[in-house]
């Protein structure tokens, strides 16, 4: 079999499904520059000292600081946004499980990708022509969710008489999931999104929202118990 053969035949990764980061060493140590001290805080030469190559070896890949910035913030964007329209189309047209399904990607994306999705927070570092290219895809995660609440709205699924506000608050919380969350703490990805997917559908005013992960698929749920605390504090 031809290589193309394979790939032809080679199912892409499930929306859920995480591997290990595929990023260009240089934009990695970006990332955790960024993350570290601030995109005004840190300089080309200091990326260029972490990735162990001259200043001018790191222009031959990227322009410049700004370049790494907005590569970083629009391939994150890209990614949740390719993971939301799967696990859309997977839960089908129904506003409450297609709402559920989208709410679970994006938090397991935060939680599983939380370097990626922390530097949400320099979107006020980016030149106004990145900025509003990265706001466009921002803009169009908000309204895939809004048709779905205003959809559940129309059949009596929903109830908030606020959706765009609603929606917004959703997307702020699960937003969130990237400043908090630990790979050692109580919990795992799997559980955090059901326990904001709960939360999602008490803001948009799901009426089983109280009974528990109402609309969750069933295959979606995770079975396994919390994990031990990492301290005897309890703290993320």
């Amino acid at each position: 079999m031809s290589a193309q053969s394979r790939q032809e035949t080679t199912a892409p990764p499930h929306w859920s499904t995480y591997g290990p980061l595929d990023l260009h060493p240089i934009l990695v140590h970006a990332m955790e520059a960024f993350n570290e001290h601030g995109y005004h805080g840190t300089s080309v030469r200091d990326i260029a000292g972490r990735v162990g190559v001259t200043v001018p070896a790191l222009y031959y890949h990227y322009e410049n600081k700004q370049a790494l910035l907005a590569t970083l913030l629009e391939t994150s964007m890209k990614d949740v946004l390719d993971r939301c329209r799967a696990a859309a189309a997977e839960a089908g047209d129904e506003p409450l499980p297609r709402f559920c399904a989208m709410i679970e990607s994006i938090v397991l994306y935060m939680a599983h990708r939380k370097g990626l999705a922390f530097l949400d927070t320099e979107i006020r570092s980016l030149e106004p022509d990145n900025r509003a290219r990265y706001v466009a895809l921002r803009d169009y995660l908000e309204h895939m969710l809004l048709d779905t609440v205003e959809a559940g709205i129309e059949r009596g699924v929903f109830t908030t008489p606020i959706p765009a506000d609603a929606v917004r608050g959703v997307l702020i919380m699960c937003q969130g999931v990237a400043n908090w969350y630990r790979a050692d703490g109580p919990l795992g990805p799997a559980e955090v999104a059901e326990r904001h997917v709960l939360l999602s559908l008490g803001t948009v005013g799901h009426p089983g929202a109280v009974d528990g992960l109402a609309g969750l698929s069933p295959g979606r749920r995770t079975t396994a118990a919390p994990r031990p605390r990492a301290n005897p504090k309890g703290r993320r």
